[in-house]
């Protein structure tokens, strides 16, 4: 079960159409394939795992993106299968597939995007994809002559509920999930309301380089081609770069953010910019974690800040070693306030200039390691009653500096091994 998974209830974005369908690439015949076409205002910006051993599909959105400066017209994403470690065939298969769609919709052949999910090392079935791909255009075309003929707005899909839409969209891009991850904020810009949406899919194999897993967030907001990169780039360093399940980052890692332009203009040099920054950011950040909480095997949320260190980095890179440790998140599923395991991973780190005298370490409100050993007044019992809750704060202050960072992470159970050794079964 997930922890403490409570996600903001999710609303339509304009100019953004959803069509899921259940092609056939999951043996369970659960919805596996998501087409979402953008509005022709919208402007696209995207990062990217930056594993040598990237998937097909990444490596052809590098491509789209560089030819179309952002302007994307379709997303193309598929569960089930990530054509990953496939070669040029797999390449060829990605491509084929975006011609197809692009056929299909009526918009350009380099603006659409694919993405795909699930087990490395197998080709795509390409007849099943074009099924999928033909039953979902169709869809998307008698939607919107439907619109046309009865004025409905641009969210007008095959499903009569355009919430109910976007629900299945999230869950049709899952793998090991156990429930599907959207959210939404909006605020208010001369007094249009202005709204952010975001979809994701993760549980295991998470430690983001850039991007993570499948991760995708909308907006109606008009937003400048040069500041897009920017606003996707602060927003990830904060979130999806600040998440870590067991160290480990997919081939196929994809973050992407559409702005459709329908609505109200933005402008980073506006006072509007910092409302919509805080605003895109939380949606970034509650997707993030609820990675976290929907961790495979996980039953404990926790959170590691690292303060007061000589940089971002430093704190950061010591949050890691504490988050990514097997020795740490086996004693936090266990409840087990083993401060021990907590120096361990600080002291491996590899961060230089750290004085052991200086650091301090804290579980919960409760002073744990300060002045080079063991707190005065600590005892295991108030460590573990911290350590037995199924959210947990470690607080490390490295005493160097000004700098903080923060990275979330599950603990580490019989189930995640369970869930990874039988994941191919």
């Amino acid at each position: 079960m997930p922890v403490n998974l409570n996600l903001a209830p999710a609303a339509p974005v304009a100019g953004i159409e959803l069509e899921t369908v259940a092609a056939g690439l999951k043996a369970d015949g659960a919805v596996d394939m998501l087409i979402a076409r953008l509005a022709p205002s919208s402007v696209t910006a995207a990062v990217f795992t930056q594993s040598i051993f990237a998937a097909a599909p990444v490596s052809i959105c590098k491509q789209q993106l560089a030819d179309n400066n952002g302007a994307v017209r379709a997303l193309l994403i598929n569960s089930g299968n990530a054509n990953a470690g496939t070669g040029q065939p797999g390449i060829d298969m990605a491509q084929g597939h975006c011609d197809a769609l692009a056929e299909a919709l009526s918009v350009p052949a380099n603006s659409v995007l694919p993405f795909s999910t699930g087990v490395i090392g197998q080709l795509l079935p390409d007849s099943i994809m074009r099924a999928g791909i033909s039953q979902g255009a169709g869809r998307m075309a008698a939607a919107l002559t439907h619109a046309q003929a009865s004025t409905t707005d641009a969210n007008t899909t095959a499903t009569s509920d355009p919430v109910l839409a976007w629900q299945e969209a999230a869950r049709g891009i899952m793998t090991t999930d156990t429930q599907p991850k959207l959210t939404s904020q909006s605020i208010d810009i001369d007094g249009q309301s202005v709204t952010i949406t975001g979809m994701a899919k993760g549980a295991g194999m998470i430690q983001p380089n850039m991007a993570t897993m499948l991760s995708y967030i909308f907006t109606d907001a008009a937003i400048a081609r040069d500041h897009r990169e920017a606003a996707l780039s602060q927003a990830v360093d904060v979130s999806f770069n600040a998440i870590t399940v067991d160290s480990d980052t997919s081939t196929n890692d994809s973050c992407v953010l559409v702005a459709s332009g329908v609505g109200a203009a933005i402008d980073s040099t506006g006072v509007e910019w910092s409302a919509f920054m805080e605003a895109l950011t939380r949606v970034f950040s509650d997707l993030a974690q609820a990675i976290i909480r929907d961790a495979e095997g996980a039953t404990k949320f926790i959170t590691v800040n690292v303060i007061e260190g000589a940089s971002n980095a430093d704190c950061k890179q010591v949050a890691y070693a504490i988050a990514n440790s097997p020795l740490v998140k086996t004693a936090m599923f266990a409840s087990d306030a083993n401060v021990g395991r907590l120096l361990m991973a600080i002291g491996k780190s590899g961060v230089e200039g750290l004085d052991a005298s200086r650091i301090t370490v804290m579980l919960g409100d409760v002073m744990a390691f300060e002045n080079a050993g063991i707190a005065e007044g600590y005892t295991e019992e108030r460590g573990s009653a911290v350590m037995a809750r199924d959210e947990i704060d470690v607080t490390v202050s490295l005493g160097s500096g000004d700098a903080s960072a923060a990275v979330y992470t599950s603990d580490l159970s019989h189930d995640y091994v369970s869930i990874n050794a039988d994941y191919r079964s």
